[in-house]
């Protein structure tokens, strides 16, 4: 098939320049990234242009591009080429040509004079504000033309890449950067996105960090405008860079439909060598630590002590909140240095118990994840043992027998090829005591970051069926190659053959997964490509009867 493509691309290629070609050629890369509405620039094809020694300079006059595996040519508005930058990537600052893509064929004229051995071009598309989330968009070279001639044509077999929505964007609403997604889906089917709002810089508390949220009415396609869920302002005096609020969870009450949001708030800094809260504090101070590092938090209940675990609430399908609840002596055990939410999502179990899924340190600082529980709707909660130690992020689902299963980021994976794999500990107590999975540590491999699990439940033949979700970045050591794998038998195995890419470059790496309806998953993960991207997956693709390897 590759070989036909290639010749298929060659014959257009001969056809528009004729038979006059020379030694210069082009390397054709299809990266599998998200097409983003809502962003101006989607880079879809990457072009690298390599001239022998022998080659003059040259001047680009046309690229020729076809688009036949586009699912519908009115949801884009532009097709616009680019150079790179320093760093090989799209360079929104270097426009060279762009076109209006009335038909499947598209004829962009140049007039690019090039003098360096290797040159840089992007492909990219720009989207209408909404498009359908279901729809597909494929770009292939069939020709480029230059003052010497018609180039050659190497690479790879072009991608049919998946839309999405750039939810969250750097700089947008006159936020820094946006980090840690969570996401559900309430009794309403409104969706509902959280994530940490960072003002001032893209750095973990203590900082101007506040949770906020955005809601969409129609699965994803668009979302309302920001609101703010969790905001300590200048609480005890101090300026809000000392009072930020971040890793927040959020879990509907599947019976109730209340929404629950939980966050990490911190007041001012402590002291990493003495543990000891450091006083006088203003704007214009510059302390900073971490509640992970050293003794960022200590023992304790009070806000001169320790990070304090945050609870907000809403009745009224995310539009307004209740003014948060400090859980922190209900919850964290007082020799704990820190006791917090787990960042995405909670579930509320088939009894109506809710979970989040939370993590810490222990008495001697070390990191543990657990679950944090209540069977009363919410009015009190109760926290479990720990499931493993030397783990954070974590999130749960419940399995068919009832169990609970944790699936844990694991610190010992950190450039770990040797053994490396997300720690999977089950309970069927609520937490009083855990058992190892099977496939901890052997399954699920992981840069250590952040990832998501999700149960969907659908209807087939009449019966009740679920299946498994998970994403991460499927890599070692870089936070790249965000996968979706699926799971059919409880989580213990997830073929390779199932698992979908999502977006093959480098970001931050977080996500988290929802039952959009019962037959669309939604995914919002921190990208490559924004700050924040939002894209659908539908059942029918996860199926084992329909689904077939790919690369998309």
């Amino acid at each position: 098939m590759r070989n036909t493509l290639l010749f298929i691309i060659l014959v257009c290629c001969l056809s528009a320049c004729g038979n006059h070609t020379h030694p210069l050629t082009a390397q054709i890369e299809y990266p599998v990234l998200p097409v983003l509405a809502q962003k101006a620039t989607n880079p879809v094809m990457k072009i690298k242009l390599i001239r022998g020694e022998s080659d003059k300079k040259y001047a680009l006059r046309e690229i020729v591009l076809n688009l036949n595996g586009t699912t519908d040519l009115s949801d884009i508005e532009t097709i616009d080429l680019y150079s790179a930058n320093d760093k090989n990537l799209l360079d929104p600052a270097q426009l060279l040509g762009s076109e209006k893509p009335d038909t499947p064929e598209v004829r962009i004229s140049l007039n690019q004079s090039i003098q360096t051995d290797t040159f840089t071009l992007w492909v990219s598309f720009h989207l209408k504000e909404k498009v359908d989330l279901t729809h597909r968009y494929q770009a292939v070279c069939t020709g480029i033309q230059t003052d010497n001639g018609c180039v050659s044509l190497t690479g790879e077999d072009p991608v049919a890449l998946r839309a999405g929505v750039a939810v969250r964007q750097h700089g947008q609403d006159g936020v820094h950067t946006s980090r840690i997604p969570g996401l559900t889906t309430s009794k309403n089917g409104t969706l509902l996105a959280i994530f940490d709002a960072r003002w001032d810089s893209s750095r973990d508390l203590q900082g101007d960090i506040d949770i906020c949220l955005h809601r969409s009415l129609d699965g994803g396609q668009s979302w309302q405008p920001i609101q703010t869920v969790l905001d300590q302002g200048e609480w005890g005096g101090m300026p809000e860079k000392y009072n930020g609020v971040s890793d927040a969870n959020i879990l509907v009450d599947e019976r109730t439909g209340a929404i629950f949001v939980a966050g990490l708030w911190m007041y001012g800094v402590l002291d990493g060598e003495t543990g000891r809260w450091v006083p006088g504090l203003t704007q214009d101070s510059t302390r900073w630590i971490h509640q992970w590092r050293a003794k960022g938090s200590q023992p304790g209940f009070g806000v001169k002590e320790t990070s304090q675990f945050l609870i907000t609430k809403s009745t009224d399908d995310g539009v307004t909140w209740s003014e948060p609840i400090n859980i922190t002596r209900q919850t964290k055990r007082q020799e704990w240095w820190l006791f917090a939410p787990a960042p995405g999502h909670g579930i509320t179990l088939r009894n109506g118990t809710l979970i989040f899924p939370t993590q810490g340190r222990d008495e001697n600082g070390v990191a543990f994840s657990n679950i944090t529980w209540s069977k009363d709707g919410g009015k009190s909660w109760i926290t479990s043992e720990p499931a493993y130690t030397n783990v954070t992020e974590c999130m749960a689902v419940e399995l068919t027998d009832g169990s609970v299963m944790l699936n844990m980021r694991d610190n010992r994976n950190r450039g770990n090829k040797e053994e490396n794999g997300r720690r999977i500990c089950v309970t069927k107590d609520l937490g009083k005591t855990w058992t190892e999975h099977p496939t901890s540590r052997k399954a699920l491999i992981e840069p250590t970051c952040m990832a998501s699990i999700h149960r969907h439940i659908y209807h087939q033949g009449g019966q009740e069926k679920s299946i498994l979700l998970f994403v991460n970045p499927e890599a070692y050591a870089t936070r790249d190659h965000i996968t979706l794998k699926v799971s059919y038998d409880d989580g213990n195995s997830w073929p390779d053959e199932c698992k979908i890419l999502l977006d093959e470059y480098r970001g931050r790496g977080y996500s988290c997964i929802t039952s959009v309806d019962e037959q669309t998953i939604g995914i919002l993960y921190e990208s490559s490509q924004a700050d924040m991207v939002f894209q659908q997956v539908k059942l029918n693709e996860l199926l084992p009867t329909v689904l077939t390897p790919r690369k998309e």
